[in-house]
């Protein structure tokens, strides 16, 4: 065989590689089971972290294996993963330098509206919107001019700069804030001393994704991750000024109480607490009357009743708690302006902790020069009245000045615990963000929870692998023994490839790398199957698989392109696991064609060639489908009319029952919460939609359901979705914790709740999606589905040079789509599992795609060639032909591949469960499909065009076969 030698050389070579990266992660765990049976004996955990391989190249260290092992994700091994999204408007106003322009302030107004269902990047939209009201008004306004865009902070645009080459430049610099916001980023997770961060920018977007495997905290998380560390100064406005106006809400309330968001008999003077106030706010809340005073505040009755003086004044909370009063908030009113432009608003040279002459914990710290000289200017000039230091429009102190401060340095003191001090200190020290930040999507899965991840991918894996090797070697034999040895090399490559490029393991991914099984198993099939052929036409052994695998080349190049297609649209559009489960199943088609067609002919050609034989069936098996010749073009009608009446009967259930909708098309959070004993999701889900009602008084929706045993609840809801704020998920979570109380053990803390672990009750996943976030994905999503038939169809094209195939393929995976659809419209009220429209729907519709092709494609081969060798033959009978003679292939593949994924189904975890479903009745479906609707249409279309090129008229006569 020729260029048997370079194969084994690069085989031998990648081995080495892939060997060289896998030990550091075997090594690893090695040490870890060894410090975890050394059962706290701190001398023993020493000296086994202290340990050392010798490799005789290098030497391999604890520390050092660890940052180089394989990398799990957070459905392995728990972890947070949060989606950041900077302020692109904040961005937008620093380049104007905070202008007060009306156009530029309703453009920015409109593009947040305009944003909310958009994909587009913000700034595209908001030159967009601000195009299109220069345009209406007749303000003839150019980006350059002094007001918007040629201001002392853009240095580069000039008076005669075009508005092309102003956009240009914006596009540039909120490009490069966004760089600097994830150096920011990254610095801090490093002071959180994350173990193995992945930390990364989200192309053509202001969003950074993070995931942190093993933390737990997700509150600690987000904060450090939000806050801007931006430090601002603030003159502040006192109870005098302010007095007035809450008089005025509170006649006002009795009458458009509702307008306002509250109830009309509040009595908004007695939420006040004057009597408590020690410091300089204008009121102490009580923590539960906080959101009411917002409401009252921030609604348009509220602000329209605002007299001139606090027109554009911000009310701000404190930080936290009075240490004399642990139950309320301080309210602050800081003087705000058009612009609401801090008199000092400069990044911070050095903080660290320090302690007052009462011996409380501070924060000192240094000013830059900007920052130094603003606050020297604001100092003298609030002598004797108080001035706010705050922090994330959170109020850390308002002390009275007591002389001016010339030098830029100054004291932040907020009744804080050293670790609150040390949190501050490392946001500060890590440095400001360009712009405020907001988490979009967040995802926690709890260590128990990953671990239980970890033992049902293993079984499933195992049983999966199993049952391909049993079937194989019982179906081909001798064969079948290097088609098994030719996959364990393959799974070697994938995981050592994988840790390589630094790629992250997830469930999903070792689902796909199971599929990466069953591919290799249709590599072997095929292949074997013409093998077969060739013997049986009385070819000696080693022609029969010379010639078997020439014959089967093609038709394995078009299935490994088209699911390699496939793969590539799911990497380009998935989000998260679903793009680790495309780069999993990508390097796994990449590794199978090298291992089950280049290095499995090395091996057999090297046995053969030695004049040793190498059976390719087994008695029971060597005469299955042998003379099996079907009808298929003749009974073609009677597909036609099953498919139309499942097809009308999905689409109907579309119509009429609609879907249910994941979360992460239509935003909300989801909390899987484990009890200690079981529950009725019924009753839970009654208690929860009375806890979570909106201020005036609107239910939220809410969905509680079974997931995996009876003692586990998945909790679905939208409530606060629109508020990204930290405040906002603490509130969702502790009003959960309220409705679920009295069926969680008695004495389970809000704490404990938030954090299960594997003992205790709780819970034990959560996950949020934004409303923005939840549009760009169902987009990606219908753009995903698009381009995989689109790019399927222009192949078919290419490769079989007839439009007549594409159009028998597309529609075949257009049914195959819709079938699935309509199972999910139909059953998701009645499955016990996940049905649920999401991601992981959408990447299970496109790998249905991948397979459904795969199997048309190798029809669509034999026809090829039975195009170009049997002209004799009329064309049904060459297409019945081409159809009865890959029916072995069909069976084994189809059959292996549901094997396996029914393996995954049962044994794999809840999580995978509504995925594998889809991709069984799509498996299902989709090998009906390739022979039924995709051969068929391309026949009728095919006998409708010239017919002189089909050489014959239509038959269904069996004498075909015996004519070959």
């Amino acid at each position: 065989m020729q260029g048997k030698g370079l194969i084994t050389i690069v085989a031998i070579v990648l081995g080495l590689i892939c060997l060289n990266e896998l030990i550091p992660t075997w090594y690893a765990s090695k040490i870890e089971s060894q410090i975890e049976a050394a059962n706290g004996n701190e001398k023993e955990i020493k000296r086994l972290k202290e340990d050392t391989l010798n490799l005789g190249y290098t030497k391999l260290y604890y520390s050092k294996a660890k940052d180089k092992e394989m990398k799990l994700g957070l459905d392995l091994k728990g972890g947070i993963n949060v989606l950041l999204e900077i302020n692109q408007r904040d961005l937008v106003n620093d380049l104007t330098n905070y202008s007060s322009n009306p156009v530029l302030i309703e453009a920015l107004n409109k593009t947040d509206e305009v944003q909310k269902n958009s994909t587009k990047a913000y700034v595209d939209n908001f030159f967009d919107q601000f195009e299109a009201l220069n345009k209406a008004k007749g303000t003839n306004l150019k980006l350059a001019d002094p007001e918007l865009f040629g201001n002392t902070n853009l240095t580069e645009i000039k008076y005669n700069t075009t508005d092309e080459q102003v956009k240009s430049i914006i596009k540039r610099r909120i490009d490069a804030s966004v760089g600097t916001a994830f150096e920011v980023i990254r610095t801090r997770i490093d002071k959180m001393g994350a173990v193995q961060p992945n930390v990364q920018r989200v192309p053509g977007t202001a969003r950074i994704s993070v995931e942190m495997p093993g933390m737990k905290d997700i509150d600690k998380v987000k904060k450090m991750l939000q806050t801007s560390a931006k430090l601002q100064f603030w003159e502040v406005q006192q109870v005098p000024e302010i007095g007035p106006y809450f008089q005025t809400l509170t006649t006002m309330i009795p009458i458009k109480g509702d307008s306002m968001g509250v109830a009309k008999n509040v009595n908004f003077m007695n939420l006040l607490h004057l009597d408590k106030l020690r410091t300089n706010g204008v009121a102490s809340i009580k923590l539960s009357d906080t959101a009411v005073v917002n409401n009252i505040l921030n609604s348009k009755v509220g602000q329209s009743l605002r007299p001139s003086n606090i027109k554009y004044t911000q009310f701000m909370w404190g930080y936290k708690p009075e240490a004399t009063d642990p139950e309320s908030l301080v309210l602050y009113a800081i003087r705000g302006n058009i612009n609401q432009k801090a008199p000092v608003d400069g990044a911070v040279e050095t903080a660290s902790i320090s302690y007052d002459e009462l011996g409380r914990v501070v924060v000192d710290m240094q000013m830059d020069s900007k920052g130094a000289k603003e606050w020297k200017t604001l100092t003298e000039k609030n002598v004797n009245k108080p001035v706010a230091v705050t922090l994330d429009n959170r109020v850390y102190t308002a002390p009275n000045v007591v002389n001016a401060i010339p030098n830029g340095r100054t004291q932040i003191s907020g009744n804080f615990s050293q670790d609150e001090a040390k949190e501050l200190v490392d946001v500060l020290g890590a440095g400001k963000l360009p712009a405020g930040a907001k988490v979009v999507q967040a995802t926690q899965v709890g260590p128990s929870l990953g671990q239980e991840s970890i033992d049902a991918g293993m079984i499933s894996f195992a049983i999966a692998f199993l049952v391909i090797i049993v079937y194989i070697i019982f179906y081909y034999g001798g064969a079948g023994v290097y088609a098994v040895i030719a996959m364990i090399i393959n799974l070697f490559y994938i995981f050592g490839i994988m840790d390589s490029v630094d790629a992250t393991l997830t469930l999903p991914g070792i689902a796909g790398i199971v599929l990466t099984m069953a591919m290799a198993v249709d590599t072997n099939v095929i292949i074997y199957e013409r093998t077969k052929e060739e013997l049986f036409a009385g070819k000696n052994i080693l022609e029969a698989y010379k010639d078997g695998f020439k014959h089967a080349l093609s038709a394995i190049v078009d299935g490994h392109l088209t699911t390699l297609l496939t793969a590539g649209v799911l990497f380009l559009f998935g989000t998260g696991p679903i793009k680790g489960f495309a780069l999993t199943l990508g390097i796994g088609i990449l590794m199978t064609f090298f291992t089950s067609v280049l290095i499995s002919r090395t091996m057999i050609f090297a046995r053969l060639n030695k004049g040793k034989q190498l059976s390719v069936w087994t008695p029971p098996t060597k005469n299955l489908f042998r003379n099996t010749w079907i009808d298929f073009i003749g009974k073609r009608k009677y597909a036609y009319i099953i498919s139309l009446v499942l097809t009308v009967i999905s689409i109907g259930s579309i119509f009429i029952h609609g879907f249910k909708y994941g979360i992460d098309f239509t935003g909300g959070r989801n909390y899987v919460v484990r009890f200690d004993k079981d529950v009725n999701a019924e009753d839970i889900e009654q208690n929860l939609v009375k806890i979570f009602k909106t201020e005036d008084g609107k239910n939220s929706s809410v969905e509680a359901k079974t997931f995996g045993n009876a003692n586990q609840l998945k909790i679905s809801t939208d409530y606060l979705i629109d508020d990204e704020s930290l405040k906002a998920d603490q509130t969702v979570e502790q009003k959960l914790y309220e409705g679920l109380k009295t069926s969680l053990p008695a004495n389970i803390s809000l704490h404990d709740f938030k954090s299960a672990d594997k003992e205790h009750a709780g819970i034990i996943s959560s996950e949020k999606v934004g409303p923005t976030v939840a549009d760009d994905i169902k987009t990606h999503g219908i753009l995903a589905v698009v381009a995989a038939l689109g790019g399927i169809f222009l192949y078919i094209l290419v490769r079989f040079r007839k439009w007549q195939f594409s159009l028998g393929a597309v529609a075949a995976l257009f049914h195959d789509a819709v079938i699935i659809l309509g199972t999910y419209s139909l059953l998701h009220k009645y499955m016990p599992f996940n049905m649920e429209i999401n991601q992981d729907f959408i990447a299970a519709i496109l790998t249905v795609l991948g397979y459904s092709i795969n199997d048309t494609v190798i029809i669509f081969d034999r026809i090829r060639e039975y195009l170009r060798e049997k002209k004799s033959l009329t064309l049904a009978g060459l297409f019945d032909d081409s159809i009865s003679s890959t029916l072995g292939r069909t069976f084994n593949t189809s059959f292996t591949t549901i094997l396996v994924i029914l393996a995954i189904f049962i044994f794999g975890g809840d999580n995978l469960r509504g995925f594998m479903f889809a991709m069984l009745i799509g498996i299902g479906f989709g090998t009906y499909s390739s022979i039924f609707i995709a051969s068929a249409i391309a026949y009728d279309f095919l006998k409708s065009g010239k017919e002189e090129e089909v050489h014959g008229k239509t038959t269904s006569s069996k004498e075909v076969l015996a004519s070959k």
